[in-house]
């Protein structure tokens, strides 16, 4: 069951069409340079105070939904494998992005507001659409579309938060570190409670040693990437800076961690993307101590070997920073490349014709709200900080919602129209939440 649900995520389905390709790779080279343009293009909307994952999602609904009007040029988008390819690996690289910029002490400071948001912000909404919502709105369903319309509600979109925390500079702050520590322990639980309804409507029941299982697995490998880990970064780090201590082989080090722990995670039935924050929080400054540092500082290094022993001190004091963040300069044009694919495709991804029945149209608003409400809600437990940016940045549902609803239409547990409010749902909660999050952001700043 897990190499299901991990091949399921690993290969990126935004929805339940088959990946083809039937053109050669320079087509697939031209579709990389329209997405990158594209994307370019939509930064526009930073210039109205907004952050550009917004408008590198709503680009590309624009381009994914050019078909309504006639025009078929972008619709082999959808289905090149490659270009999908690319996008699952810029999620990745964005979370190791955001894996480096944080902090693993910081993390512990919130562990337990963390954990009690990322509880707070599955069952809720699981019992809400499973449990209330559900049958309500959506009466005469069997009891396993219910499950799962609750199970997809309980996910969380990391990699959307993520951006715009990044996006305004605001990873550092404790809302952030919440979030982020939220959203990986929501992703556990989320895995959990989806092993458990999918065994249920493929078996009838599920035991409780499956449970214990699934959520031991996922337990051992969140702490033996941050336990284990630290210690592997650096006897790793020694070794290769002993064959090269070049930015080159620093540069492989580092990415090469990065790529072995999102393999790790997706084996073991986890989203890749957790064993890539897994392995940017594992790594620090320390673990590449015997690396060049950045060419600048050390040329500067030498010229002022000749400076008084007080100025020189204060020069190198002031580039060490610069030092300590070389690696996340050195991913940063990788993320360049990739994350806007990751955004931009996950846009072309959205279906609008799908707003066009007013009957599913009035349920998913009403699902919507209460897939707001509940994750607002479960921001309450974030403590003596701003509870309302911690509950809005657990929002957005994303491509996790639609792996969830995807896997439920392939086991038949969902109809074509349940299918449909969700990914309106998680239209609605993709592309509401960044502006919304950057203005409770920027107001906090104020």
């Amino acid at each position: 069951m897990a190499v299901i649900f991990g091949f399921t995520i690993y290969s990126f389905s935004f929805a339940s069409e088959s990946v083809e390709v039937s053109h050669g790779p320079g087509i697939t080279l031209l579709w990389i340079a329209v997405i990158l343009i594209a994307a370019k293009l939509s930064g526009l909307v930073e210039k109205i105070g907004q952050p550009g994952v917004l408008g590198e999602l709503l680009i590309g609904v624009l381009i994914g939904n050019l078909v309504l009007f006639g025009i078929n040029t972008f619709e082999p988008i959808k289905t090149d494998f490659v270009v999908s390819f690319l996008a699952q690996l810029g999620v990745i690289i964005l979370l190791f992005q955001i894996g480096l910029e944080s902090n693993i002490a910081k993390m512990k400071k919130v562990g337990l507001r963390a954990g009690l948001v990322a509880i707070i912000g599955v069952v809720l909404p699981f019992i809400a659409g499973a449990y209330i919502v559900g049958p309500w709105l959506l009466p005469g369903l069997s009891q396993n579309a219910y499950l799962f319309l609750g199970a997809t509600l309980t996910a969380t979109s990391v990699g959307i938060t993520a951006r715009v925390f990044k996006d305004l500079k605001k990873l550092g702050t404790t809302e952030a570190q919440i979030v982020l520590g939220a959203a990986v322990i929501d992703d556990v639980l989320g895995l959990i409670i989806l092993a458990v309804v999918s065994a249920i409507a493929t078996a009838g029941s599920v035991s409780a040693g499956t449970v214990s299982i699934i959520t031991l697995k996922a337990i051992l490998f969140l702490a033996g990437a941050i336990i284990i880990g630290q210690l592997a970064a650096k006897n790793f780090g020694k070794f290769f800076s002993k064959i090269n201590t070049g930015t080159g082989m620093k540069f492989t080090f580092a990415l090469a961690f990065c790529l072995v722990f999102a393999f790790l995670a997706e084996e073991i039935g986890l989203a890749p993307i957790v064993g890539a924050f897994a392995a940017g929080l594992v790594l620090d400054p320390v673990h590449f101590k015997s690396f060049r540092g950045p060419e600048f500082a050390e040329e500067l290094k030498e010229t002022v070997e000749s400076v008084p022993a007080e100025h020189r001190a204060r020069i190198l004091a002031s580039v060490e920073p610069h030092s300590e963040k070389h690696i996340e300069n050195l991913i940063e044009p990788i993320g360049y490349f990739l994350v806007p694919i990751f955004f931009v495709l996950t846009g072309i991804n959205v279906k609008l014709e799908t707003l066009a029945d007013p009957k599913i149209l009035f349920v998913a608003l009403a699902i919507t709200v209460v897939a707001f409400i509940t994750k607002i809600a479960a921001g309450l437990a974030a403590g003596k900080v701003d509870k309302l940016i911690v509950g809005v940045g657990m929002i957005p549902r994303g491509e996790v919602g639609l792996i969830f609803a995807t896997i439920g239409l392939a086991l038949g547990v969902i109809s074509d129209s349940v299918y449909s409010v969700i990914v309106i749902v998680v239209i609605l909660s993709t592309l509401l939440t960044p502006p919304i999050l950057a203005a409770l952001l920027k107001r906090k700043t104020l």
